[in-house]
């Protein structure tokens, strides 16, 4: 699904990125890890197209976003970690406005606002202007314009941030359930009891290196995730 092959990322003098190389497979949700400033951001943006990177090669469903950044856009969904919307719109306006870009039929879409708004708690508000809605809600609309046109590839930078425990809970089970149907789906996040939990595979960064990576028991052994990125981190 994901093919990040020796991707390098510089800020002039300054690898953000430094000769990184992860598969991430259908079905799978994989976790991204590292203290700030470590590359995990920049990694996420050169994935979705946003950046541009000085050597290396990423294929999204096997088109190249260098080569084909159409296809492979259309082909997945980003939510940064704080998702910039048009406050001017109202939540369905946007989430039409998303799906019309993305060509959703309007059957489709309808089924799949209902689905994910009244899954969130956010069908009595899609009415109201972007404007009003408090930072959960935000991040709860970015959701469902994630989810919209079903991409085969969804990426998230910090998604739970601003989510209370039980909009955490229901989005846990709607990437579960995205990545059972086939999709994948890869997100950083600094709390590691979920990516523990939730993860199928989890990847440590530091200083735009890639120090560890695999299965989650790969990865942790009989340790806590967090105790093994601790004592990553410390080496």
């Amino acid at each position: 699904m994901l093919k990040i092959d020796h991707l390098t990322k510089t800020y002039g003098a300054k690898k953000a990125v430094d000769d990184m190389s992860l598969h991430i497979l259908p079905g799978e949700i994989y976790g991204f890890i590292g203290h700030n400033g470590a590359g995990k951001t920049t990694t996420l943006k050169c994935v979705a197209g946003i950046l541009h990177f000085d050597t290396g090669e990423i294929t999204i469903d096997g088109s190249s976003i260098r080569k084909d950044p159409v296809k492979c856009k259309s082909a997945l969904a980003y939510i940064p970690d704080n998702p910039d919307l048009y406050d001017f719109m109202s939540g369905i306006q946007y989430l039409n406005f998303v799906a019309d870009i993305f060509g959703v039929p309007v059957s489709e879409r309808q089924e799949r606002i209902r689905r994910y708004a009244d899954t969130l708690a956010l069908t009595d508000d899609l009415a109201q202007p972007i404007s009003n809605y408090s930072h959960g809600m935000k991040q709860k609309l970015a959701l469902i314009s994630a989810w919209i046109h079903n991409p085969k590839l969804i990426i998230m930078d910090e998604p739970f941030v601003g989510l209370d425990p039980k909009a955490s809970f229901l989005l846990k089970e709607m990437m579960r359930a995205h990545c059972d149907g086939g999709g994948a789906i890869f997100f950083s996040t600094h709390v590691l009891e979920v990516a523990e939990k939730l993860c199928d595979k989890v990847a440590i960064i530091r200083q735009g290196k890639l120090i560890r990576s695999g299965t989650m028991e790969e990865v942790k052994g009989d340790e806590s995730l967090e105790e093994v990125f601790l004592e990553l981190e410390a080496n």
